[in-house]
């Protein structure tokens, strides 16, 4: 990648655009597939259905034993402790392609902005609002940072920014998403403007998800937005877990004790399915950064351990930056819609087909943005072809 040539557009395009720009790396001969270390707009395999089904029978047949299951589930913040006392700040990159992904993020760090409230749910130790509180030139916007893990919270509070950000405010407190109990004691119903959430709704039980969107309307204004990053159904990630890691239908168990789902987005904050017209292509064009950080080394402790590392990036033989493909509202499959491949049964989670139990009724949100990040990995050295799949939305809170 030449770095003088940063990539200065979105992965996920506005919906309302006709001709949004594509990506820079076409496979267009399959020859080339190893000269390069990504791929954008590349659609599965013929076979990816089989491998698909292959793979999922395969977690079935070997999945956590009901009885072993509430280990896991009883208190998932224990495990995130864990995870933050293990690697403190050093395992996730900071999200600098946020300013890509979602301008209305960086809209609001401009001089002139006026009076702002961006509210990041799950802050872990603050990959994603640093970089915002870095780059910040309004000095009446006030960020919120909130996390179930007390030592992440205890990360973010012990950075310098935080003692001394360099414009605006920062306040970050122990809070749980999924909370019966209310908001955070500094946050009013209805007084933020953004609410950012990045890799959290897949690490809660499908039990508690009505309670996490009850939480993320009530704490936003009217027309305030939600914007998110979470995993695809039947990304990589999902398709590698082996034996006692599947605790449910696209609900696993990594080596850490952390849990992960794979998603279908659409109907969790709108209660309805996508139409087509509303499911973006997601186009990428070239990466934002190269920090040096390895996603998908299959001998790493993170993939020994089921754990994708997340940030969009590159190193040499492998990247993990936004993906993409042409989506339809066959987007809850995960598969192309132009693949030749017999398709896995569509499955949709049986808690979003019914109303959330304590949640407001829907509709909440409208669709603003819809898309699905694909992008074909390659391990060059190894000769490994990589199908990574992400989804990205923002949600618009109705008034």
């Amino acid at each position: 990648m030449d770095n003088a040539n940063p990539k200065i557009a979105s992965s996920v395009h506005d919906i309302a655009k006709e001709m949004p720009p594509f990506g820079s790396r076409l496979l267009t001969n399959e020859a080339d597939v190893w000269s390069q270390n990504a791929w954008d707009h590349v659609p599965p395999p013929d076979d990816q259905g089989e491998i698909i089904a292959a793979s999922l029978d395969r977690q079935r047949s070997t999945a956590v034993p009901l009885h072993e299951q509430p280990k896991y589930n009883e208190k998932p913040a224990r495990h995130w402790d864990n995870f933050y006392k293990a690697n403190a700040d050093n395992f996730f990159r900071n999200r600098k392609w946020l300013h890509n992904e979602f301008y209305e993020l960086i809209a609001a760090t401009e001089r002139d902005a006026g009076p702002m409230v961006i509210a990041e749910v799950g802050c872990g130790a603050g990959n994603s609002v640093f970089p915002l509180l870095s780059a910040n030139k309004n000095p009446q916007l006030v960020f919120k940072a909130y996390d179930y893990s007390n030592h992440a919270i205890k990360l973010v509070q012990s950075n310098p920014l935080y003692a001394s950000p360099p414009c605006g405010s920062i306040n970050a407190s122990v809070w749980d998403v999924t909370s019966i109990n209310g908001l955070p004691a500094d946050v009013p119903p209805g007084s933020v403007d953004i609410v950012v959430l990045v890799f959290v709704l897949s690490a809660l039980h499908p039990d508690e998800w009505g309670k996490a969107v009850n939480n993320i309307y009530t704490m936003l204004k009217p027309g305030g937005r939600v914007v998110m990053r979470d995993y695809g159904r039947y990304d990589l990630t999902q398709l590698r877990f082996k034996a006692n890691r599947m605790l449910d239908e696209n609900f696993y168990i990594r080596g850490d004790k952390t849990r992960v789902y794979f998603f279908e987005l659409a109907l969790m904050f709108t209660g309805s399915r996508a139409l087509a017209s509303q499911v973006t292509n997601t186009l990428s064009t070239d990466i934002a950064e190269d920090d040096g950080e390895s996603s998908l080394n299959f001998s790493s402790p993170e993939a020994r351990l089921g754990r994708d590392i997340e940030s969009p990036s590159i190193k040499n033989t492998v990247n993990n930056d936004r993906l993409d493909s042409k989506t339809s509202i066959t987007e809850l499959s995960m598969i192309n819609s132009s693949a030749k491949a017999q398709k896995p049964n569509v499955w949709v989670h049986p808690k979003l087909l019914s109303p959330f139990s304590g949640c407001h009724p829907h509709p909440l949100f409208t669709i603003e943005q819809l898309g699905i990040d694909r992008r074909l990995l390659v391990n060059r050295k190894r000769q490994l072809k990589m199908y990574r799949v992400w989804m990205q939305g923002k949600f618009r809170k109705i008034e």
